[in-house]
């Protein structure tokens, strides 16, 4: 039935829902370039329409005050026109258009006053002393430590001074973060500053202390709660807390006894928002449970055994209420259980004779071996060696240089070599003496197995190195994955892919995946903890940031969309695509997805997939040569610094220490310049088996964004955005946003990214791969955890919430909040704040 049809034969039709869904038709029409829309016709099964098709539809009908503001969660429930207009019948009246006005301030909420350029320089030059200050120190203590260790007479001594050293430096080092909080900080209070002022300055410093903590390495030891109470923090007995994401303002958190905070969880108690820091509690009841991949903005809370599920988020005002199941994002009731696992007996007892042993294992042994390791490898090249404390002889200093290309060569080679050999033998005989399915208890010599395979066997260097390749699916085997039987596609696995334990994650035949896949192998209580297989199905493809828990409710041929939630209740789903979180079911595949199917099977499929192993292999190579090239650049640094270090003693060291920095930012920009000079990253179209394809594949893989990450929170990281080519404003705040494709990325001025945040420009379904260019306008604010897909438009001074998936081709309209899984309109939640200052 027709547009045109429906006006004269559909007699339940009332008069404005007709106009609105005839207007609707139109519209559509026009966006998916069609003669017409008939109102009973599917978006996706008879129109051949995909998201992004229907995302320009959306942003088209948001610019009409007359229709009703429509998203992408809507588009899937209602997936015609007709539907979509019923749905909307007995709405509201429309409020006015987004963006009409600009989001009005409430009552009492005074921003601090802006900081201008001055601020801005002298923030970022506190910054460049504090770093050259912390290089000094390390100097001064390198030195003195190393002569007072060189000086010992036989094998015992020597060892006994690296252990007494080692003592003493690990207390120095943990001591300090907590000394510098209280001495520069005092209490945390909720209140609001501006970036780049004297009070910033002051809360960087302590934020990069904390975060540089040797006892951040202890996250899942009983020692993490005791440097979080030291930090100012009310932490109950008995907390388990696994994730990495060190809270920052540590007084404003609370953690009842008993309480589960899994890993990949952010709950810093502060967050940045329109160049404004914005300090606030965070506070989880007694038996509470934190699951994997959550995120939890300031002033929300869980109450007494309450539970958030994975890949969820609680929003500014927003708590769990007591014994309740929360999930999605923002979080919502559930049916669902996220800690099916009963206690077992761990007391004070147990608790303290492992975070006893813990430190002797790292004072007794790494310490000293990290001594070893750097006398081995430095003596070689400085014995006998005078290039610069005996003149200017150019043979000499080639004689050192060789001897350091020699050395970092073998040990660069043997040390790859050698990790691949204990990644695949190591866990899997401690896995064999951990029985799947059984509960242990915590800190126990079962759980110290265990915690030895999950850090042995999860080598982010060596997926990242055989990722996007075919060799990706030997590696995992090698180190535990059931593949079963692999349908190689040369895009199998991305570079990122993280378990916790690879001898229980299984994945179906004909599956692809992405990038960024966690494998949730084990369920933990605050006292027990017990490893179940995690399995996903066959031939399912999997988008970017999955977190897979053990007992989805996914089987075969899904599409998991990125971002989503994975559902642990209900019937197993086939044959089905899932978005968002919490998840809703939407179509495997559309029109577009399959243009390139043809590429995939037949003779013709062997031939290009061994020119992408050709390809990929050299990828390869670039990568692991940039990798020494930049090992053999530091060691000749530092082998420089150690022949002057008898004519100008610490101050050599301490130049190389400071030069560290600078020389890793400008080697890694070189780096990916070289790549992109020929063929730099833009919009595309095209199958994996694509030349242009496999450039892309170059471009991740070869340069490293990792470096990037010591510059969070300063103004020295938009600078290097730039560099990298990034179209990037003045006035950015960055704290840690991930930008996939630098090139293709526009940042207006005044901009405020959050920790966690990404904005990634492009898509990979299947074996097509879909790129385009993403622009965020001035004065947007990308919340903690925001992803940001491609071929989006942000309007300036619009606000992208806490955990924010904003889909490929949305477009945000200026002065508005967006939130949710995926994104939509919503209303503004800012604080009041009475806009003091630390």
């Amino acid at each position: 039935m027709t547009v045109q049809q429906s006006e004269v034969s559909e007699a339940r039709d009332t008069g404005p829902v007709l106009d609105t869904g005839t207007t609707l038709a139109r519209l559509l029409a026009d966006v998916a370039h069609v003669d017409e829309v008939p109102l009973d016709s599917h978006f996706f099964h008879d129109l051949g329409a995909d998201s992004l098709v229907m995302a320009h539809f959306c942003a088209r009908v948001r610019k009409r005050p007359d229709l009703p503001s429509v998203s992408m969660r809507d588009i899937y429930r209602h997936p015609t026109i007709r539907d979509l207009t019923a749905a909307f019948a007995d709405a509201a009246p429309p409020a006015p258009a987004p963006g009409a006005t600009a989001r009005p301030r409430r009552p009492g909420q005074r921003a601090p006053a802006p900081t201008g350029s001055p601020h801005h320089l002298l923030c970022g030059a506190l910054q460049l002393l504090g770093y050259l200050g912390y290089a000094l120190v390390l100097a001064l203590v390198g030195a003195r430590g190393y002569d007072w260790i060189s000086a010992g007479t036989g094998l015992l001594d020597t060892y006994l001074r690296s252990v007494a050293f080692g003592a003493v430096l690990l207390v120095v080092l943990c001591a300090l973060p907590v000394v510098a909080k209280w001495l520069l900080i005092g209490r945390w209070t909720p209140r609001r500053f501006r970036v780049w002022s004297l009070a910033y300055a002051r809360f960087w410093l302590v934020k990069a202390l904390i975060r540089s903590s040797p006892l951040v390495l202890f996250a899942g030891s009983p020692l993490y709660p005791l440097y979080l109470r030291a930090l100012g923090a009310r932490v109950g007995r008995g907390v388990t807390f696994l994730s990495r994401g060190v809270p920052v303002c540590t007084d404003l958190l609370t953690i009842g006894a008993g309480t589960v905070v899994r890993k990949d969880s952010l709950i810093s108690c502060y967050r940045a928002h329109d160049g404004v820091i914005e300090t606030g509690p965070v506070t989880l009841g007694r038996d509470a449970v934190v699951s994997e991949a959550t995120v939890l903005d300031i002033g929300s809370g869980l109450g007494d055994g309450s539970q958030l599920g994975h890949a969820s988020s609680l929003h500014t005002g927003q708590t769990v209420p007591d014994g309740e199941h929360w999930h999605g994002s923002p979080a919502q009731p559930a049916d669902a259980d996220f800690q099916p696992l009963a206690p077992a007996r761990c007391g004070t007892l147990r608790r303290a004779v492992n975070g006893v042993l813990l430190l002797l294992t790292a004072v007794l042994g790494y310490v000293p071996l990290t001594v070893g390791l750097l006398d081995a490898l430095l003596s070689p090249v400085l014995e006998g060696s005078t290039v610069l404390s005996r003149g200017r002889a150019a043979p000499a200093g080639w004689v050192l240089y060789a001897d350091v290309l020699v050395i970092t060569a073998v040990a660069f080679s043997g040390g790859l070599l050698a990790a691949l050999v204990v990644v695949g033998t190591v866990p899997r005989l401690l896995g064999r003496c951990v029985t799947p399915g059984r509960t242990y208890p915590l800190y126990g010599l079962h759980h110290a197995l265990h915690r030895a395979t999950l850090l042995i066997s999860n080598r982010a260097s060596l997926t990242r190195l055989f990722g996007d390749s075919t060799c990706i699916v030997h590696y995992l085997r090698w180190i535990g994955y059931d593949l079963s039987r692999v349908e190689q596609t040369g895009s199998n696995f991305g570079t990122r892919v993280k378990h916790e334990s690879p001898l229980m994650s299984a994945v179906g035949t004909g599956t692809m995946v992405a990038d960024g896949l966690s494998m949730m192998n084990a369920e933990y209580s605050s006292t027990s903890f017990r490893l179940s297989r995690t399995a996903i199905g066959a031939h399912n493809f999997l988008g970017n940031r999955i977190a897979c828990p053990p007992g989805g409710r996914t089987g075969d041929d899904c599409l998991l969309a990125t971002k989503v939630m994975i559902p642990v209740d209900g019937p197993v789903r086939h044959g089905v695509g899932l978005l968002g979180s919490p998840s809703f079911e939407i179509p495997r595949s559309v029109l577009r997805d399959s243009t390139f199917d043809e590429l995939k099977e037949g003779d013709g499929l062997r031939r290009r997939l061994a020119a992408k192993n050709r390809h990929n292999a050299v990828t390869m190579v670039c990568h692991l040569f940039t990798g020494w090239l930049f090992f053999f650049c530091v060691t000749v640094l530092y082998a420089c610094a150690a022949s002057l270090y008898p004519q100008w003693g610490t101050m050599a060291l301490a130049l190389a220490n400071a030069v560290l920095l600078p020389f890793t930012l400008l080697y890694f920009v070189l780096v990916e310049r070289a790549v992109t000079a020929v063929r730099p990253p833009g919009p595309l179209f095209c199958s994996i088996y694509d030349r242009r394809f496999w450039h892309r594949e170059r471009y991740w893989k070869v340069p490293s964004e990792t470096y990037l990450q010591v510059l969070n929170g300063t103004p020295f990281k938009p600078l290097m955005w730039r560099l990298l080519g990034v179209r990037i404003g003045a006035r950015v705040f960055d704290d840690g946003c991930s930008l996939t494709e630098r090139p293709m990325v526009t940042i207006g001025d005044g901009c405020t990214l959050n920790a966690g945040s990404a904005v990634q420009c492009h898509s990979q379904e299947d074996g097509t791969f879909k790129s385009d260019r993403s622009m965020i306008g001035a004065g947007c604010t990308l919340g903690v955890g925001a992803f940001v897909h491609y071929g989006v438009t942000v309007g300036d001074g619009a606000v992208l919430a806490t955990d924010v998936f904003l889909m490929k081709g949305e477009t945000v309209p200026p002065h508005t909040r967006w939130a949710g899984n995926p994104a939509h309109p919503a209303p503004d939640d800012t604080d009041a704040s009475d806009g003091s200052g630390l």
